[in-house]
């Protein structure tokens, strides 16, 4: 039997295995997205940065990526989740070390860059296959909800720590040196935790082998028949549109600041609130979508993103309306939180065969996180040139729009699955 499908046996703790998954599966991204998802106010000042030249190191990322996504899928569907994903995970703790030194905007694209491969290359469809073969025939929509909602979870964990240290190691009187001393203190703490869930993830999943024909020749051929189905590329622009709305959440902190006047450790405060709904509402969408299907409430998710996105962009937000805000806030967490552990549960509902996961998640995600590589310098860009609100609203009014195509797009997985 091939060595994932133990996932889904006894031979393990199957709570063991889920916990490593959650964990394992937040904390690789920690360094790379949700430090300056949450600290973006106080990263800019202390590596000196623009939004602009912050979004060209996501950028490289997504580039690198790119490739990486293809070329992983594959390795997945050959070599054992445990081997591949406690590896990676030691890489980008290595990665956070470097960026603790606070190096230049050169080097840091280059970090960036490194963990595009670690993350990716050897980690992503590993984490996807696993998750999938533990979830068995009929309750993916459970383990991707559990998967997704216990990464938020992890997420709002330590991004809330993170927060009391920064706010625990800034003195009253606020110096750069300080601040940078105090992030440092931050970056270290990730980067060390990352390190121990690799020691985690190697203890918690199985070992071994895994059965079938590795030649090159059967890779092609499996490459050839996913790509002929209408059911993954349907999905692909599902994902996309999706990434987009989880892109630009990135925005929440510093619209609080830019907008509504939060200073940085209350701003990161907001980032870490909608951190917060993240595992309650991926949680729910997971159990619905056993029960309904994943498709459905995926259509339902972009109308959500669709309202909150041109509630926001149209400027009908005051900064004196901070229910109204509040109220905005939630439904656009809510689109985009349900959304993600909805992704890969429809795998199941278009009918993806379980041996062709690995090949199938590289291609989907080599279309549906191309947003790695435009939508940080498509934020800098908006937000640098439109200071203020106006800038924070252009962004809002592109995620109605990509939300939109979305909503189409899960219109025409339904139609094509059921053929």
């Amino acid at each position: 039997m091939a060595e994932d499908s133990s996932l889904s046996s006894s031979g393990k703790s199957r709570f063991l295995i889920m916990l490593a998954l959650v964990i394992s599966g937040e904390t690789i991204f920690f360094l790379p997205f949700i430090l300056p998802r949450v600290f973006r106010p106080t990263l800019l000042e202390v590596f000196n940065l623009t939004n602009l030249e912050l979004g060209t190191s996501f950028s490289a990322y997504g580039i690198v990526a790119m490739v990486s996504y293809f070329l992983g899928g594959p390795l997945a569907d050959r070599y054992p989740a445990r081997n591949l994903m406690s590896v990676a995970l030691i890489a980008t703790a290595l990665g956070g070390f470097l960026m603790a030194t606070i190096p230049s905007i050169f080097v840091l694209t280059i970090i960036y860059s490194f963990w595009g491969m670690t993350t990716i290359l050897l980690f992503w469809a590993a984490l996807i296959r696993a998750t999938r073969e533990w979830g068995g025939s009929s309750t993916q929509g459970r383990a991707f909800g559990l998967l997704d909602s216990g990464r938020g979870l992890a997420a709002a964990l330590i991004s809330t720590a993170g927060i009391a240290l920064l706010a625990g190691l800034l003195p009253d009187e606020i110096g750069a040196e300080d601040r940078q001393q105090s992030f440092q203190g931050v970056i270290l703490l990730f980067s060390v935790f990352t390190l121990l869930v690799a020691g985690l993830v190697w203890y918690a999943l199985p070992g071994g082998t895994i059965a079938g024909d590795k030649s090159f020749r059967a890779g092609l051929e499996t490459i050839n028949k996913v790509i002929k189905m209408p059911v993954v590329w349907a999905q692909s622009l599902i994902i996309l549109c999706g990434y987009v709305g989880y892109k630009i959440t990135d925005d929440f902190s510093l619209y609080a600041q830019d907008v509504l006047g939060f200073n940085e450790v209350d701003s990161a405060g907001v980032g870490t609130f909608g951190l917060w709904m993240r595992p309650v509402f991926a949680l729910i969408a997971g159990f619905l979508a056993d029960r309904y299907y994943s498709s459905k409430l995926i259509a339902i998710s972009f109308g959500l993103l669709i309202i909150g996105g041109l509630v926001t962009g149209l400027g009908l937000l005051q900064p004196s309306a901070m229910v109204l805000y509040l109220l905005t806030f939630i439904v656009v967490a809510c689109g985009v939180y349900a959304l993600r552990p909805l992704y890969y549960s429809i795998m199941e509902e278009g009918k993806i065969p379980l041996a062709f996961t690995g090949t199938a998640v590289g291609i989907v995600s080599v279309v549906g996180y191309t947003p790695d590589i435009f939508v940080g310098p498509l934020m800098g860009w908006l937000i640098d040139s439109n200071p203020g609100a106006l800038g924070h609203q252009h962004l809002f009014l592109a995620l109605a729009g990509f939300a939109t195509v979305g909503f189409l797009a899960a219109i025409w997985f339904i139609k094509v699955k059921s053929k």
